[in-house]
């Protein structure tokens, strides 16, 4: 994740101590960011609420609805006609045969990505292994790092590492304390109140979370660490001469505590992309049958005479055909809400390490 170069004041910084670094640090010099990828991105609440927070059958309800009240404002107010055009013509039989179709073919298309993912999972004895033996290794190394076994809960796994980074980044801002350069003073104590503030959200949103409910990968995602590798980078380059060897080792440990972040993060990403997929395609599976059994029976059994009443000055024929088409959308609906997440994290996680894509962010 990156930085919004504007979002200096929401880390949570003393006003007394941030008037002491006014004078210190350089006004071209941006290291704090916001606690949440939101206020980084400045994006509408509303926005990443529908693309990420809410619930995805939730989104597919709403979704239904929608398609539900513009097919009858459509035929009611846009096109009056469309009534006639149901009675008399073959209207009803075009629409539903052509559903019938497009269901088959998307449920099909469904058990492919289906089948897709869970080869992933699949390979011989060999592959097994060394699936293994890479997940061990990283494992040991992420004991030494945090200096206990790794959990086996996502969420406290993720918790621990954030925490070794918040430890070193208090244990770098020690170290300095004495050091002469006011610059790299000021500029510590800032960059480790944005460690501290930004550990401290996204713990309290990990805490309790449940893995395959998103809520552990969407408090991942407010933790930018790819931005404080950068200030890492920059500080140890910026102060070189004003460093002791002990100060490089601890911002080397920073370091490397943050970077360890990334393939955490990248890992819980991709379970939880398989979990979602496989949890669409059950999710189509499910309201396919039902789909295909209405399309069915507005095949068979609903004509222009049907119906010849009207309700709230609505014809009945058209709220049936309006009910019975959106039904037959509902797997259709269902794949646009779950592949909007995907694809939304999926674009604001595509860079691992500290690259800033989001221009709006650099």
């Amino acid at each position: 994740m990156s930085a919004d170069p504007d979002a200096r004041t929401d880390v949570g910084v003393d006003p007394e101590t941030e008037s002491e670094m006014g004078a210190a640090i350089d006004p071209d010099v941006d290291i704090s960011t916001a606690n949440t990828m939101r206020e980084r991105a400045n994006e509408s609440r509303i926005k990443l609420w529908v693309m990420l927070g809410a619930n995805r059958l939730l989104i597919t309800g709403l979704l239904a609805l929608f398609v539900f009240v513009a097919f009858v404002a459509l035929g009611v107010f846009v096109y009056p006609p469309f009534e006639a055009s149901l009675r008399s013509a073959d209207t009803i039989e075009t629409m539903f045969s052509t559903m019938i179709g497009a269901i088959v073919t998307a449920t099909t298309l469904v058990l492919t990505i289906s089948q897709l993912v869970i080869s992933q999972e699949n390979g011989p004895l060999g592959e097994q292994h060394a699936r293994m033996s890479d997940t061990m290794d990283f494992r040991s190394y992420t004991r030494d790092l945090i200096g206990q076994p790794m959990p086996a809960d996502p969420s406290m796994f993720l918790r621990v590492v954030i925490d070794a980074a918040r430890r070193r980044a208090e244990a770098l801002r020690s170290a300095i304390a004495d050091n002469d350069d006011d610059q790299l003073r000021a500029e510590v104590d800032e960059f480790t109140e944005s460690i501290v503030g930004n550990a401290e959200e996204v713990d309290e949103e990990l805490d309790g979370a449940t893995f395959g409910e998103f809520d552990v990968l969407f408090a991942a995602l407010n933790f930018n660490y790819g931005w404080k590798l950068f200030q890492v980078e920059r500080i140890a380059d910026d102060h070189e001469e004003s460093l002791t060897d002990e100060d490089h080792a601890i911002l080397d440990e920073l370091r490397t505590s943050l970077s360890m972040f990334g393939p955490a993060r990248e890992h819980i990403k991709t379970l939880y992309f398989e979990w979602a997929l496989i949890d669409l395609s059950q999710l189509i599976l499910y309201v396919a049958v039902p789909a295909l059994v209405v399309a069915a029976a507005m095949l068979a059994f609903v004509d222009g005479s049907t119906l010849t009443g009207a309700t709230v000055g609505v014809p009945d024929i058209l709220w049936l055909v309006a009910g019975g088409f959106t039904v037959t959308t509902l797997p259709f609906l269902l794949l646009i809400a779950y592949i909007a997440r995907v694809a939304t994290i999926a674009k604001r996680t595509l860079a691992i390490g500290p690259l800033i894509l989001r221009g709006s962010q650099r």
